[in-house]
């Protein structure tokens, strides 16, 4: 059956042209849907494609049927409810840098509107006026310019101010001192770039911590010449405060001193394209299976990444597999540590992999890469996260987990790629093992003593369970021992009852992968 994708927003004709030509996929536009018919159909479709109208509320997505996919064709996403699709289990995506160039130019043309006042030159000249000796502008050569936020769009404008000689301070709590030298500007907090800076501009997200970011107190440590420029989200300057900055009593739109667009920083014919396309492929590769690319509520893994870690992503799905149907008591602590080779990798998709199959045979709604941290802090569950540089003497990288359930029970698992990227489990309890984690595994705890492969064996095969593979591992001769068997059948509640009465058998256990 054909994945189905509903466009609830306009888009230009090569836009649409990307989601067509493809057998696998029923493109559906709808771009005059209503709000409350798209939340009754919304369930219909594998994915959605926005621009700015279409608002996704908890209420769009109360009966989200087959919907996976929620894909912003564009950058911001704040007309979509992150947290209920997380919920969900609903991947949410954008296209944050095909816009880059457009909005950048947008503002730079904002920011010379600004300087030489030609906003205001043409809406005199309209009515009738020659105000040239009113009309005074400014240079931009030799002046501060304050960047808040050195996201893709903050670095490109920054850059290209820096032809204009003007000295650039930036914020961005990501920015490093090596690499605002490597870029020749200068890093700085918010205060000091209000109270510095002749121009500034601001490209950060609108989030918990940016809303009302520029408020009255620092419009008050601003210079009284300061132009402000804001091309991302309203409600990171707060405009009442603004609007008081500017002339107490006036209405906002008739200030002569302010420049006002509607929301067209990215309208341009290119970067239409550009979202268009990049939302269609990112949702086609999303939908097939592959690599999830700018979710917003789920770990991205560009291709390169993805090449490197995708190996250790599939090891780290079976180790969280395993660890949640060995347990016999609900796990309240993950406590998951990435050494040698594997501390060198990004921790957020192999622990979400890792939490995602520990999950999956332990809850019974759907879990997926986007819910499955969230649904783990729903049930208390404690996870932690160590990276060691230093490797295992025999492994090169090691991902190991030990978990503690409700009852006090302490299980250890370590997993690593064989030299042909092959998932192994290597260590389990402290007791050294090369086992194959695939299909069924038997674990068998015993005390290591002479019969015990042939007591197993001989059970097995009296109810006609074959061995595809087995292998064994101790801490000491004559000790605590273990022996691992992948088999072809599953191993029944009554086989591993006779199993567990077999002489020395501590314990027995059947793990599916």
């Amino acid at each position: 059956m054909a994945m189905r994708i509903l466009i609830s927003d306009k888009m230009s004709s090569e836009g649409l042209a990307n989601f067509e030509g493809h057998a696998d996929f029923e493109t559906v536009y709808k771009p005059d849907i209503t709000m409350d018919a798209l939340a009754e159909e919304i369930g219909q479709y594998d994915a959605l494609v926005i621009r700015s109208r279409t608002r996704v509320t908890r209420e769009t997505l109360a009966r989200p049927g087959r919907l996976k996919i929620i894909g912003r064709a564009g950058a911001g996403v704040d007309n979509v409810d992150i947290d209920a699709a997380t919920e969900r289990g609903i991947i949410v995506m954008n296209t944050p840098g095909a816009n880059t160039i457009s909005t950048a130019e947008h503002t730079i043309a904002m920011m010379m509107t600004l300087a030489r006042r030609t906003a205001y030159a043409d809406r005199t000249m309209k009515e009738g006026q020659w105000a040239k000796k009113d009309i005074v502008g400014v240079e931009l050569s030799g002046k501060t310019l304050g960047v808040i936020g050195l996201g893709k769009i903050g670095r490109v404008v920054a850059e290209r101010m820096r032809a204009f000689e003007m000295r650039v301070l930036t914020f961005d709590p990501f920015l490093t001192h090596d690499q605002a030298h490597k870029l020749g500007i200068e890093p700085a907090d918010v205060d000091t770039i209000c109270r510095e800076a002749d121009f500034i501009t601001i490209h950060c997200p609108l989030n918990n911590e940016t809303r009302n970011l520029i408020n009255a107190e620092r419009l008050a440590l601003m210079k009284p010449t300061a132009l402000l420029i804001n091309c991302a989200r309203g409600g990171i300057v707060n405009e009442d405060d603004l609007y008081e900055a500017l002339a107490a009593g006036r209405i906002l739109r008739t200030l002569p001193n302010i420049v006002l667009t509607p929301h067209l920083a990215a309208s341009t014919n290119e970067a239409q394209e550009k979202v268009s396309r990049d939302i269609a492929v990112q949702i086609r590769e999303a939908l097939a299976g592959g690599v999830v690319r700018n979710a917003v509520n789920a770990p991205t893994v560009d291709p390169k990444t993805y090449e490197a870690i995708g190996p250790a992503m599939d090891l780290c799905l079976r180790i969280g597999r395993f660890c949640s149907q060995y347990a016999q008591a609900p796990v309240k602590e993950l406590d998951i540590t990435y050494s040698g080779a594997k501390a060198k990798h990004p921790p957020t998709p192999l622990t979400t992999e890792l939490v995602r199959g520990f999950l999956q045979y332990s809850f019974s709604e759907p879990v997926n890469a986007v819910n499955a941290l969230h649904i783990a802090r729903q049930l208390g569950i404690r996870i932690i996260e160590t990276r060691i540089d230093e490797s295992d003497d025999v492994y090169a990288g090691l991902v190991t987990v030990r978990t503690t359930d409700e009852k006090g029970e302490v299980n250890t698992l370590s997993g690593a790629l064989n030299h042909a990227r092959q998932p192994r489990f290597v260590i389990f309890n402290e007791k050294r093992i090369d086992a194959i984690p695939e299909g069924h595994m038997l674990i068998i705890e015993n005390v290591d003593v002479p019969g015990i492969i042939g007591s197993v064996g001989t059970c097995l095969g009296e109810h006609k369970i074959n061995i595809a593979s087995m292998n064994w591992g101790r801490v000491a001769p004559g000790g605590d021992a273990l022996t691992v068997i992948n088999t072809d059948q599953p191993i029944p509640n009554h086989v591993l009852e006779c199993l567990r009465a077999l002489p020395n058998v501590l314990g027995a256990r059947h793990v599916v992968i």
